[in-house]
């Protein structure tokens, strides 16, 4: 009788781990399914935002730098003209370097000593000066539209990643003191060189590059890269500035939120 009793307990014991063993195939296979359709719903599968211009206002940030470094450099006052001379000067030397006519190392130091000379004010470190001012622009956050909301709102939905051509102290401290950090992974290299989307593509894996969507403010680095990378492309143009580019974006907004309608955020909640 003990041995039946015994054989009795062995078998209702392997008919209750048959059944978690079930039960556990059966969430797996739905969550998997689940998954599977999510993904295929979506209209891409990877986001990448371009941080100074989109994410971030830089030009606003870029006066609070310059103005509190003229402070602390005994410089003067830094005035609405002086600013606006130096945003001209930096846009150039930045062009030079999306057309590969300089380093950025070049440039950072460039666009100083131009801007210095311009002015007429002598015996600045310009080295010194560009140092300093990464440090504070990493310190100095000022968002565009809602776009900290809206990334928080796609995280867990799409990979999202920050593809910036900035320098590494000033996009640390801009990510970091944003709260950006937490919720994008980071790519860096120059756009639109060849060899920023190439890091793209080595962090992402095997992808079609047209499930790849790209969202920047600048014609001639993000959107013309993300065209010789065969990316889909969203150009951010909050002032309505004309395309007098040959220069053609898959699409064009004038607020962030309006990413929303690309993405097809309805399908992504499925």
């Amino acid at each position: 009788i003990k041995a039946v009793s015994k054989s009795k307990r062995i078998s209702l014991g392997w008919v209750l781990i048959s059944l978690l063993l079930f039960k556990g195939c059966l969430l797996y296979y739905y969550e998997l399914n689940s998954f599977r359709k999510k993904v295929m719903n979506r209209a891409f599968d990877f986001l990448l935002w371009d941080v100074d211009g989109t994410l971030l206002d830089f030009l606003a940030a870029e006066k609070i730098a310059i103005r509190s470094l003229f402070k602390d450099f005994d410089l003067g006052e830094c005035t609405d003209e002086m600013l606006k001379r130096y945003s001209s000067i930096n846009a150039d030397y930045w062009k030079k370097l999306e057309r590969g006519e300089m380093s950025k190392a070049e440039i950072l130091i460039k666009r100083f000593e131009s801007f210095f000379k311009e002015e007429k004010i002598s015996d600045v470190d310009c080295a010194a000066f560009d140092r300093a001012y990464q440090k504070r622009l990493g310190e100095t956050v000022v968002f565009r539209d809602n776009s900290f909301e809206l990334v928080s709102q796609l995280k867990g939905k799409i990979p999202q990643y920050a593809a910036s051509n900035g320098t590494v102290v000033a996009q640390t401290g801009k990510l970091t003191n944003s709260g950006l950090i937490k919720l994008l992974e980071k790519l860096g290299a120059e756009k639109p060189s060849v060899l920023f989307f190439e890091k793209v593509f080595e962090a992402l894996g095997p992808i079609d590059p047209k499930r790849i969507l790209i969202v920047g403010d600048s014609l001639a680095s993000d959107i013309l890269g993300a065209k010789n990378a065969g990316i889909q492309s969203c150009w951010y143009n909050p002032y309505h500035l004309p395309n007098n580019t040959e220069i053609s974006p898959d699409y064009e907004i004038d607020h962030l939120n309006k990413v929303l309608d690309i993405l097809d955020l309805n399908r992504l909640k499925q």
